[in-house]
């Protein structure tokens, strides 16, 4: 990753101001917090569901699966629903793109948080919650999309660079620190005898490999996110 060095902001395109090395350590230990607490990370945990619909939501439309829409419930479960071919590497793909999103979409924003496209990164987000909202057939899913989007939107237009900068930091961590727990919280779950239906279970059918494998691939897969998102987003602490 070339990390652009500027003292000033060249438009939506162009690159924002480097951060303090205080700002990237700040946040990653906050998000960490979230991530680990208990009723903050329940709500917080509203906006994973959102990525991991979402997630599900654009692979099934890329695999030529037809969306029929997103339904996001008040205890942070949720439903993608997509009509297609019920077997072959397309579903598969559907099937495995929720629970990884966080962590990827967390090292997109990770990169243009390194590259100081902080600009981007807000319009990125915006467009695609946007999407989201335009597919969610159920009235809480409307709620959290839009109160998410209305945060989105006072920081974006509000808030000055500096804010923004500690909002996005912030995200970036959240979003690849989140793309840990909820597999880790479902591999508990099956070791319990619950979430038979995940979709790690899902894969197994589909796939005929062992579900446990395919949790494996998803912490594999969150890990390397966040080793390599943490690495761009801690760069300007380890520079200075």
């Amino acid at each position: 990753m070339n990390f652009a060095d500027t003292t000033g902001s060249t438009g939506l395109f162009g690159a924002q101001p480097n951060p303090t090395a205080l700002v990237p350590l700040v946040t990653g230990g906050l998000a960490l917090a979230l991530v680990l607490s208990g009723a903050p990370w329940r709500l917080a945990r509203n906006i994973v569901t959102i990525v991991h619909e979402g997630g599900h939501a654009v692979i099934a439309v890329l695999a030529g699966r037809r969306l029929e829409g997103i339904r996001l419930h008040s205890d942070t479960s949720g439903v993608t629903l997509s009509r297609g071919k019920p077997n072959g590497p397309g579903m598969a793909m559907t099937a495995l793109a929720g629970y990884p999103a966080s962590a990827v979409l967390g090292l997109g924003f990770a990169g243009l948080v390194a590259a100081n496209r902080i600009t981007v990164l807000l319009v990125i987000a915006a467009l695609l919650l946007l999407g989201v909202l335009v597919m969610v057939r159920n009235a809480y899913g409307v709620l959290s999309v839009v109160l998410t989007a209305a945060g989105l939107a006072l920081v974006a237009l509000v808030a000055g660079p500096e804010v923004q900068a500690w909002f996005v930091y912030l995200i970036s961590w959240f979003l690849l620190f989140s793309g840990i727990r909820p597999v880790i919280e479902l591999a508990s779950k099956r070791r319990r005898g619950h979430a038979r239906d995940s979709d790690a279970d899902q894969l197994a059918r589909l796939t005929g490999l062992p579900a446990a494998l395919w949790v494996l691939i998803m912490v594999v897969i969150g890990l390397s996110c966040l080793v390599v998102g943490g690495a761009w987003l801690l760069e300007p602490a380890l520079r200075s």
